[in-house]
């Protein structure tokens, strides 16, 4: 498959990412897979994957240097070489490094690969929020990607699921007094437009928009048909403040795609019996309405003033295709009052039109 290195093929609507000033496709591509995430991929495949997301109209990219200690960023970088800049946004984050110098394991786990990561760079992965760091992390990254700036940068993985309890304190101050003072300073110079988080908790981005003068939060996991804690406080600040929402893991990792089979997967584990029983009757509610259980997964994320993009993995251009092909699914408006009525989806929880 040949990259036109025109404008996107295919359309996607285009949305506001909060007060940053940037337009955002619908959905996003998920660079994860690239990093070899739960699985190696070939380089042909990788390639060819990107640019089926820029064909189907996908213009948002989101990657990170803790995807395959790096490798993500190197695949990205190798499939949009050629592609007029100013076509697509691109996202990367900081808060790891890489060391070249010391292969044979990362910041936690055993191995070279990171844990959830099947392969990556042969590269230390060193966790590192100062100041130095930050900008040490972000010049390899332009390096790996080929690029001479980013649109979005991101601080990752500041939240208890990565650092623990114990750890989380430290871990946020210092990534406020060092990460933020060089994303502001890189955004003031016109390196980056747009600066935030990337997190797996509500509560961790509710911290940071107050601490900060963020643009933009990518939060995985915790707002989905399934359940949307981060209604209770989060998103309506991220609205309030003009902070553009990027959505990862609107499949709760995979059991809102696959619908409550045996083995299905639920934040990254095998789903509780509770789980499955709510996912089963989502899913019926769908099944009387005619519309997929993942169609209307997708559609709900999007239904959220705060909300810019959904940003959706994919291991094979065939993937890339049907996620695209699902924004444009019908659903009719009852499905989602049968869902309320039904006590499966918050009162509150605001609708796609």
């Amino acid at each position: 498959m040949s990259l036109d290195p025109g404008k996107p093929s295919a359309k996607l609507p285009l949305r506001a990412l909060g007060r940053s000033g940037l337009k955002v496709s619908a959905i996003g591509f998920g660079a994860a897979p690239l990093g070899d995430l739960y699985a190696k991929l070939d380089e042909a495949t990788a390639t060819a994957t990107v640019k089926a997301a820029f064909a189907a109209g996908i213009t948002l990219l989101d990657t990170s240097p803790h995807y395959g200690n790096g490798l993500s960023e190197h695949r990205c970088g190798t499939a949009l070489r050629g592609v007029p800049r100013d076509h697509y946004v691109l996202s990367t984050k900081v808060g790891r490094h890489m060391d070249p110098s010391r292969p044979g394991g990362t910041a936690v786990g055993v191995g070279v690969a990171a844990p959830g990561f099947a392969g990556g760079l042969p590269h230390k992965a060193v966790v590192d929020y100062s100041y130095d760091g930050t900008m040490r992390s972000f010049e390899q990254s332009l390096l790996r990607l080929g690029l001479d700036r980013v649109d979005i940068l991101l601080i990752h993985d500041v939240d208890v699921w990565t650092h623990g309890a114990d750890a989380i304190e430290a871990r946020f101050k210092e990534a406020m007094e060092g990460a933020y003072v060089a994303l502001a300073k890189l955004r003031a110079a016109g390196v980056i437009k747009a600066i935030g988080v990337g997190l797996n908790e509500a509560e961790m981005c509710e911290r940071f928009a107050k601490a900060g003068d963020f643009d933009t939060m990518l939060l995985a996991g915790r707002y989905s048909l399934l359940e949307q804690p981060a209604l209770d406080s989060f998103m309506p600040l991220a609205a309030q403040k003009g902070i553009g929402l990027m959505l990862g893991g609107v499949f709760n990792s995979g059991i809102l795609a696959t619908g409550a089979v045996p083995g299905a997967r639920y934040n990254y584990r095998p789903a509780p019996p509770e789980i499955l029983a709510k996912v089963a009757r989502i899913e019926a509610v769908c099944h009387a309405h005619g519309v997929k259980l993942a169609d209307a997964a997708l559609r709900f994320a999007l239904g959220h003033k705060a909300v810019g993009s959904v940003v959706l993995g994919a291991v094979t251009p065939d993937e890339v295709s049907r996620n695209a092909t699902s924004l444009s699914a019908p659903i009719p408006a009852g499905l989602w009052s049968d869902l309320k009525t039904e006590g499966l989806l918050r009162q509150d929880a605001p609708l796609p039109e």
